[in-house]
Parts: C-alpha cells; sequence; structure tokens
C-alpha cells in the first residue's frame, strides 16, 4: 500500500556488490587532502577513500539513514579515535551524533561519507551523483 503523503523516494544508486566500508586507522591522520586528477584536491580517509557530502545534510545534521547509509556508509569513528587532520586538511573535524549513537566525523559541520560505489582508493564514482552528493574539497 502507497502512502500518498510520504516524501518522493530518491534514487540513491547501487552498491557494488564487494565493496567493504572502509575502517579508518587509529594511528594515522583519519582525513588527508589528495589530488584528484578530474576534480582538484579532495579529501579522502585515510585508506585514500574518497569522502563526499550530501546537500540534503543540515550543518551537523546526518540526513542520510536507512537505504541511504548502506549505499552512502557514514564516516563513523571509534570512541579513542583522535581527530586528527592529514596534510592539507585547513577546515574544522568534528563529529556528530547519528540517530543510531554512533560518532559520524564531520568537516566544517558537513557529515561525511563514503559511496559504495567507489572500490578502490582514488575512485570517485559518487561525484554530482543525482545531483546531491559531492566530493568535499579542503
Amino acid at each position: 500500500m502507497q502512502n500518498k503523503s510520504a516524501a518522493p523516494l530518491i534514487n540513491y544508486g547501487t552498491p557494488a556488490p564487494t565493496t567493504q566500508t572502509p575502517t579508518p586507522s587509529q594511528s594515522a591522520a583519519i582525513v588527508r587532502a589528495a589530488q584528484s586528477s578530474s576534480l582538484g584536491m579532495i579529501l579522502v580517509a585515510n585508506n585514500g577513500m574518497t569522502l563526499y557530502r550530501f546537500t540534503k545534510d543540515a550543518a551537523g545534521v546526518s540526513n542520510c539513514t536507512g537505504q541511504c547509509a548502506t549505499l552512502w556508509p557514514p564516516f563513523v569513528l571509534t570512541a579513542n579515535q583522535a581527530l586528527t587532520a592529514g596534510t592539507g586538511v585547513s577546515g574544522t573535524l568534528a563529529t556528530i551524533t547519528r540517530a543510531d549513537g554512533s560518532s559520524q566525523l564531520t568537516y566544517n559541520g558537513q557529515p561525511l561519507y563514503y559511496w559504495s560505489g567507489d572500490t578502490k582508493p582514488g575512485d570517485t564514482n559518487g561525484q554530482n551523483f543525482n545531483g546531491v552528493w559531492f566530493v568535499v574539497n579542503p
């Protein structure tokens, strides 16, 4: 049964079948800048995976949950992980508490995500996805 008052569904894409959510190392910078051949300097996690922002988020609030968060995994930190910026990162790193209680990394107030369609460091397959997902520039 369809609920006519519900907001329209957003196509978040289809996840890559073998993609795993990257886990940041606790001993290194958790975010650094990297050069993309097509997009200039972008933010990546310490494992080289590209980080994205969702334009439907508000500063300090993640609006990507459920299926969205499956396809666009939030950059979640462990309790003892330090907010350490690497080379080229000039903005502010902080965290927000997601609805599930996990701690998501933010950059200048914007929650950070991975894209399940990126399978190796340097991939930027989520850039401009549906006009609402974009790489993060330092």
